[in-house]
């Protein structure tokens, strides 16, 4: 089911969406060789509640950590460690918070240093793929208008968009309908109105689209052991175009 917010609700989710892109620039400023991934994670828990807020994450279905942490192959879901980040890594930092009673989710992936030049264009395409998505949040156009413009736009830089995990529709629970894939043909899926808010996250990879779970039961991975980036933004579609919620 799809539910609508209305205004009032959606300034709500405003207030909890700038938390979470606060805590994602302070974050980024953080990322850099040396630095562990419990750190990143002691301190994405430690801004939410200086605000008043609560880390999305931790305990749900049994995350144990605030801050989802994947590294290089590490597709979605990684958990914080004592690993430590090292010149030409990527990190994708995936963080939510709940404020208000309303939730906030979004994620980056991060350059560690100088990357190579096959990991900053997939880094580029992966972001530019998910405001090409963006661009479209409006009446005028259907779920899977999302869909495409996200795959058209990776895999006509020879990437390729993970299939086993999608975006989603977000409000007073973290995971709500619709079900937002990266992939797939236009015009199809419920036609966008306004007081959707959507969470949408291109799963992009350097290879492959093939991924496996670790036996943490969490972390995804390519298969062929590829690079992969995640950029999120949480989106409320309006009568007069997307308003993002998640920056400041």
């Amino acid at each position: 089911m799809i539910v609508l917010k209305s205004p009032a609700e959606i300034e709500k989710m405003a207030s909890a969406g700038r938390i979470v892109a606060e805590v994602l620039a302070g974050l980024r400023e953080m990322v850099a060789p040396g630095v562990t991934l419990l750190e990143l994670d002691a301190y994405s828990e430690r801004e939410a509640l200086k605000r008043k807020a609560k880390p999305a994450f931790k305990g749900y279905s049994g995350f144990p950590f605030s801050l989802c942490c994947s590294v290089n192959e590490q597709v979605v879901h990684g958990f914080p460690s004592a690993r430590v980040l090292k010149p030409g890594d990527i990190v994708s930092l995936d963080y939510g918070v709940v404020y208000d009673g309303f939730y906030g989710d979004a994620a980056i992936t991060v350059a560690v240093g100088a990357v190579s030049e096959s990991a900053s264009r997939l880094l580029k395409a992966t972001e530019e793929s998910l405001y090409r998505a963006i661009e479209l949040c409006d009446p005028d156009h259907r779920l899977s208008d999302l869909a495409h413009a996200v795959q058209s736009c990776v895999e006509s830089r020879g990437f390729s968009v993970v299939r086993d995990f999608v975006g989603h529709g977000i409000g007073k629970e973290l995971h709500e309908g619709p079900q937002i894939p990266n992939f797939g043909a236009p015009g199809k899926g419920p036609k966008l109105k306004p007081g959707m808010v959507l969470a949408i996250e291109p799963m992009i990879n350097e290879k492959g689209f093939e991924v496996r779970v670790l036996d943490d039961g969490w972390t995804a991975v390519t298969c062929d052991g590829g690079l992969s980036a995640h950029f999120e933004h949480t989106v409320a579609i309006t009568a007069k175009g997307p308003r993002i919620l998640t920056q400041i």
